[in-house]
């Protein structure tokens, strides 16, 4: 019996990858308050059919103007949070290991509590989120190169001192905010969610998670060196250092623009990996293209949840939690059958 081709395996689950992501996007679509059916948006999107002036434009207004930037952030977002957490992953050796690690998610969120308190709106709580989040992970960073021998583990204690500093940071912000106008809006930015996603903030964070996660995406052979011990890869001439901490400062700039864009969204970067090192196995080179594409799916119809079951929005970050903390049981039920 002939061996099935890796390369052909791979090829057939990135297809279906891509083709699950397309028609999830396309779903999401017609779902919210204002219904639509799958014909009437194929009809608006290919300009067929005869719709009339008045529903064209209004299809206008309710798809490309409030839905299609959610549903590309969505997607964008999703594909990040599991590209990096695979990445982490990688790095760490360790399936376990989620994007959160190092102290970018409290980072990002005392960045985006900080701008809440000084008044500052849109653009702006992004970009604090943003740069408070990679602070926070060059705290983590500095704290093991304090070592004369910095290792995995010192990375991780110093991720342990980062997310401890910035956590007591952002308890202090918090505790000054105003508990009837700022104190719940930092709340509700942290449960995550895409209701209030800046068009012109994602116009420019989208270009720049775009290509990082497709430069991630691209050194999944490089990755895949990691996963020998720092001796073997020197031996064989491995610059395991340079591509340790260039893999977590990419991983940490697409975290740190995700949680920028929907705010505290769990669990995608840790449960997805899995899913697809299930269906391809754990080769960086074929794990993280396939992460990009069931991230997406996972957070659209994640998202979709979010703001259908009732009529007011749930924020979707308690839906991945929800759903994510489900499932990851069952893949844990899984790991000693071979699965991870």
């Amino acid at each position: 019996m002939p061996v099935p081709d890796p390369s052909r395996r791979f090829s057939a689950w990135l297809i279906s990858a891509l083709a699950l992501l397309l028609v999830t996007a396309l779903v999401s679509l017609t779902l919210g308050r204002y219904p639509i059916s799958l014909g009437e948006l194929l009809h608006f999107l290919t300009a067929s059919g005869n719709l009339p002036a008045d529903r064209v434009s209004l299809l206008h207004s309710v798809i490309i103007d409030t839905r299609l930037p959610r549903i590309l952030a969505a997607a964008l977002v999703g594909a990040g949070l599991s590209v990096s957490g695979a990445a982490y992953q990688a790095v760490f050796r360790n399936p376990l290991v989620s994007p959160g690690l190092l102290g970018v998610l409290s980072g990002c969120a005392l960045g985006a509590s900080l701008a809440i308190v000084l008044g500052l709106h849109g653009l702006w709580i992004s970009v604090l989120a943003c740069v408070a989040g990679l602070l926070a992970v060059a705290v983590g960073v500095g704290v093991a190169a304090l070592f004369t021998s910095p290792s995995i583990l010192m990375l991780v204690l110093g991720g342990i001192v980062s997310n401890a500093l910035f956590t007591a940071l952002l308890s202090i912000v918090q505790y000054l905010a105003d508990p009837q106008e700022q104190l719940p809006t930092i709340i509700y930015w942290m449960l995550g969610s895409l209701s209030a996603v800046d068009h012109h903030a994602l116009a420019l964070t989208a270009p720049v998670l775009t290509l990082a996660i497709v430069l991630m995406c691209g050194l999944g052979r490089v990755i895949d060196a990691l996963s020998l011990s720092d001796d073997e890869a020197h031996s064989l001439g491995v610059p395991v250092h340079l591509i340790r901490y260039g893999v977590i400062a990419l991983a940490t700039l697409i975290s740190a623009l995700t949680v920028s864009i929907a705010g505290m969204v769990g669990w995608v970067g840790l449960l997805v990996p899995h899913l697809a090192r299930f269906l391809v196995g754990p080769n960086s080179a074929r794990l993280l293209p396939i992460s990009a594409c069931l991230g997406g799916v996972f957070l659209l119809a994640a998202d979709a949840i979010a703001r259908s079951l009732s009529a007011g929005e749930i924020p979707l970050g308690i839906i991945t939690e929800l759903f994510g903390a489900v499932a990851f049981v069952l893949v844990l039920s899984r790991v000693r059958r071979g699965w991870l």
